[in-house]
């Protein structure tokens, strides 16, 4: 049902061993073959490749694990299931611009109830390209982001995270819904029942030493390190390497433990 890949570091990094090991999963050695899709952070924007092809076949994908240099991923490797169509536009990731920013949001789950629920939203504030639940889901965080800023400016400057995590949990209570969501600061990182994180502190993190990084897979990839499995309803927020916010909540989208990090 989807899987997902996530870095934050320090500084511009390759992660061609992890971001390698986790292309196979597109189809050789898990079965995800509907497509692919990489977004990275460079020169202050989102670059982003994607195919509706089997990741573990795609020649340019494999270039990108071994060329990428960035301090931000977000990937994806697609089984189809809502719509069991593979398109360019039913492929993760997702890029948006919202609040002044640019964003990029990549799933694994299923929460068809959120196609309707963003139809009948009034404070829309995308209209998704393709027909997954997916970006469906996407364009609702988005609208209450805005909704948030709107409503307090200066969320703009110090980003309400707890609106996120409740809606998160909102809509994880009509299916599955683990996802990752970048601003291009922050790498946003939500798992409702299937995510693991890899913590590295002053390690040499395949391809450049950075003094800090974390990775986000749905399933723990080989190699060294401790993967450990997120809490249900868990919110982590990561900026360049360190975790800066953590967040729990239940599935009536009442926060219960919220605990802010010095960056």
């Amino acid at each position: 049902m989807c899987e997902l890949f996530g870095m934050s570091a320090s500084c511009p990094v390759t992660a061609k061993g992890a971001l390698g090991d986790f292309r196979l999963r597109g189809g050789l050695v898990a079965d995800n073959p509907d497509g692919w899709g990489l977004a990275w952070w460079e020169s202050g924007v989102f670059r982003l490749a994607k195919e509706p092809l089997p990741a573990h076949e795609s020649v340019p994908f494999a270039r990108l694990c071994e060329t990428t240099l960035s301090n931000l991923i977000v990937a994806h490797v697609r089984k189809a299931r809502f719509p069991p169509v593979n398109t360019m536009d039913n492929t993760h990731p997702f890029k948006r611009v919202c609040c002044g920013k640019e964003w990029v949001f990549a799933h694994n789950g299923l929460v068809p109830d959120i196609v309707e629920m963003e139809r009948a939203n009034n404070g829309s504030v995308c209209q998704p390209a393709g027909e997954t639940d997916s970006e469906y889901a996407f364009c609702h965080l988005l609208s209450h982001i805005s909704q948030n800023i709107l409503a307090s400016p200066a969320a703009n400057a110090n980003f309400s995270f707890p609106i996120v995590a409740m809606i998160s949990e909102l809509i994880a209570s009509h299916g599955k819904f683990n996802f990752l969501m970048s601003d291009g600061e922050h790498l946003i990182a939500y798992g409702h029942d299937r995510l693991h994180y890899l913590e590295q502190r002053g390690s040499d993190t395949q391809g450049g030493t950075c003094a800090d990084s974390a990775m986000i897979a749905t399933e723990p990839l080989p190699g060294d390190g401790n993967w450990i499995a997120f809490e249900p309803g868990e919110l982590r927020i990561y900026r360049l390497g360190r975790i800066v916010g953590r967040i729990l909540t239940r599935p009536s989208g009442q926060i219960v433990e919220l605990e802010r990090l010095p960056v």
